[in-house]
């Protein structure tokens, strides 16, 4: 225990607030768009399942934005601990910082606004299957590039907690991708059967 009370200071609000924060965003996200698949809150709110679409995106984003001040302040009220010798203290979170950048943008850019931010809860749903880059990499490549940033963030600061945070990210995430993944396949897989229907 002595040895992980030198590198987590459990005593600082900080931590926990930071911890909420990332728990908060995939379990109101995925609450919020079920709710909207299934009753059309925001669509009825808005006037369009757009507009509604676009509304939860910025929400998402900004929520994000919030979570990782949140993460870096939480950072910097613990222990800094060298974790890689010079250069590479510097140069590996780049790299790191970089690749989970790559990630998170190219597939936004091949999902676009709607395939990114849960547009297929309003019942924008795509032609096909996105199958390029980064998805012939990775499965959940924005996920991944997240999680590979938060990395990053801990490497740069040189904080050993941040390291157990990004895990418990990872986690939240696999449990996330637990409950949008079948749900997201069954909407899908209703607009199959609707199509062969007609």
């Amino acid at each position: 225990m002595g040895a992980l009370s030198s590198i987590v200071n459990a005593s600082t609000p900080s931590l926990y607030i930071s911890l909420l924060s990332i728990a908060f965003n995939p379990i109101a996200w995925n609450i919020v768009a079920r709710n909207e698949y299934r009753k059309k809150t925001i669509t009825r709110a808005l006037g369009s399942p757009y507009h509604g679409c676009y509304f939860l995106a910025i929400l998402i984003f900004t929520f994000g934005l919030v979570r990782d001040h949140l993460y870096q302040c939480a950072l910097l009220d613990q222990p800094r601990v060298p974790l890689l010798p010079k250069p590479f203290a510097t140069l590996v979170p780049i790299l790191i910082f970089v690749a989970g950048q790559v990630f998170v943008l190219t597939s936004t850019y091949a999902l676009g606004i709607t395939g990114t931010f849960l547009g297929d809860y309003f019942g924008i749903l795509m032609d096909d299957r996105v199958e390029g880059f980064p998805f012939n990499v990775l499965r959940d490549p924005m996920y991944v590039g997240s999680t590979l940033c938060f990395a990053a963030t801990a490497l740069w600061y040189e904080r050993p907690a941040g390291l157990l945070i990004t895990l418990y990210v990872y986690i939240i995430y696999l449990i996330a991708l637990r409950y949008e993944g079948p749900f997201t396949d069954m909407i899908y897989s209703n607009r199959s059967k609707v199509e062969k229907r007609e």
